[in-house]
């Protein structure tokens, strides 16, 4: 199924009221009626209740097979308070892990695919070349740790599961680094970025699509062989030359961003210092590449004014 394809599938969105839940919504209006994204929030399906989980699903699946839909699950739900989680680990344990442990269980019952959102995080950061999907893992945080929980859960759940991993996300909607430096841009005159973490900045917007594209491929019964797989749009830079990047679509002076180590700017949970995700098994299986992350952030700031001809004025 390519890109433009996608008749006859629904998705259930456990995570909806999130910035890739919401580009999944906005990506499947794209493509009219050939998809239905149920999505969620938190509010309305919380995963950590099982009754809750075995309903959605349920009301999933039967609702596709009268419809003439093929159903699959895009779990983006996620507990994403990086800091917040290392006091809070069980709490996150109960999102990161728990949840999707449940989600795969009730997938595997009803025989509905499942496709799980993860992270750079759950690898130590300590690589010299970007991180292929069979990588050892190894993270340093509560937040990784939970999220490396969820991986085993899915895939050792005996469901028909696919693992996503990603990096840096940043979407029109919600909170996120992009969104801090365009506020931050207009309130200082400078300001000091971490330059020796490196990493993939990823647009929600294009995650969404590629993400639908593998669910049009796993509902058809074509899903890749390999089930753990990277997505992020393609190259990498540090923290400070994103934000560099921000300052030069606002027509702002890059150098105002200065650089600054980890050491300088420390924070409760350590970040991985190297979080490029190979897409080699990506585009090895016929998937579409995601584009250079530069342009993204060009098309994320063209999308603002389009919803909003006043915005980053």
């Amino acid at each position: 199924m390519s890109r433009s394809d996608g008749a006859g599938l629904a998705v259930l969105v456990p995570g909806g009221g999130g910035q890739l839940g919401r580009d999944l919504v906005a990506a499947a209006d794209a493509l009219g009626e050939r998809v239905e994204v149920i999505a969620p929030g938190s509010a309305d399906l919380d995963v950590t209740e099982p009754g809750a989980v075995v309903e959605a699903v349920a009301d999933l699946a039967t609702g596709a097979a009268q419809a003439g839909r093929r159903a699959v699950v895009i779990n983006a739900a996620a507990y994403t308070a990086v800091d917040d989680a290392e006091g809070n680990e069980e709490a996150a344990f109960a999102v990161n892990a728990d949840g999707p442990r449940m989600l795969a269980a009730v997938c595997s019952s009803r025989g509905v695919p499942l496709v799980h959102v993860s992270t750079d995080y759950v690898f130590s950061g300590e690589a010299d070349r970007p991180y292929e999907p069979g990588d050892a893992l190894g993270p340093r945080s509560a937040y990784g740790r939970t999220k490396a929980a969820g991986e085993d859960a899915v895939l050792g759940s005996g469901a028909y599961a696919w693992v996503v991993r990603t990096s840096w996300l940043y979407g029109t909607s919600g909170r996120n680094f992009v969104k801090t430096m365009i506020n931050l841009e207009a309130q200082r005159d400078n300001l000091s970025v971490v330059d020796d973490q490196v990493g993939s900045p990823t647009y929600t917007a294009d995650l969404a699509a590629g993400l639908l594209e593998l669910a049009g491929r796993i509902a058809e019964g074509r899903g890749p062989e390999a089930t753990v797989l990277h997505c992020t749009n393609a190259g990498q830079t540090t923290w400070c030359g994103l934000a560099r990047a921000v300052f030069a679509e606002l027509g702002a002076d890059p150098e105002r961003v200065r650089p600054c180590t980890t050491e300088e700017f420390p924070r409760p949970a350590p970040r991985p210092a190297y979080s490029v995700l190979s897409n080699d098994a990506w585009i090895g299986a016929g998937l579409t590449p995601l584009r250079p992350w530069r342009e993204a952030l060009t098309a994320f700031f063209a999308d603002v004014r389009a919803q909003d001809s006043t915005a980053l004025r």
